[in-house]
């Protein structure tokens, strides 16, 4: 589990493709990071959970499968590509942020932004079958960066979109400062969200009988 509070920034030092296995090997070096990180261990990169498959300094290198490529962000990447990192959070450590799974729900895009003097407006257009599970100040991770959401659009509009506001902090620290319209991140909702709705197509009828619903 993360929180989505990123730790540091990486960078992209290699791509390799497996075609035959319709997957790709992900290098980075990811700085202090990877400090205590084992084998095996987990990393969140632009809130995608990876697993380290070898380490060696302050490089590491995971396997990333076909089904991440797709519907991630992480296909889009290229060498020199900076990246937001970060380790999963201890038993009994803070939750800073929101609870994060690392399991990517789709791929949205910067609409808009607009420079508000101390902090940054950003509107992003998000997949229409996940703005259901995003909320008026609900939480959601963009990017593996947990974040307020301070607006949505109507549920009948054509387009689908969310705002945040950031201050310069986040958007010096996670990269979303230099996020040009456009561009795209990777969304994950807010996982009790995706709960509540699969328990309420198992509702049990006063019957006692399941029914699943429409």
């Amino acid at each position: 589990m993360f929180t989505g509070i990123i730790a540091a920034r990486g960078t992209v030092t290699g791509i390799t493709a497996h075609p035959e296995s319709d997957s790709a090997t992900l290098e980075l070096t990811a700085g202090g990071t990877v400090a205590g990180l084992d084998l095996g261990g987990s990393l969140a990169v632009n809130g995608v959970c990876l697993t380290a498959v070898t380490i060696s300094g302050q490089q590491v290198s995971m396997d990333v499968m076909g089904e991440t490529l797709r519907r991630t962000t992480t296909g889009e990447l290229s060498v020199g590509a900076a990246v937001n990192l970060e380790r999963c959070v201890p038993a009994g450590g803070r939750l800073d942020g929101h609870v994060v799974q690392g399991h990517v729900d789709g791929v949205g895009s910067l609409l808009e932004r607009q420079d508000r003097g101390d902090w940054d407006r950003l509107r992003f257009l998000v997949p229409t079958e996940l703005s259901r599970y995003i909320a008026e100040k609900g939480s959601i991770a963009v990017d593996g960066v947990s974040l307020t959401v301070t607006a949505v659009s109507p549920a009948n509009a054509d387009q689908q979109w969310f705002e945040v506001g950031l201050i310069p902090a986040t958007l010096a620290a996670t990269g979303l400062g230099e996020k040009a319209v456009g561009e795209h991140v990777n969304l994950e909702v807010d996982v009790l969200a995706k709960y509540a709705e699969r328990l309420l197509q198992f509702a049990v009828p006063a019957t006692g009988s399941t029914a699943v619903l429409p």
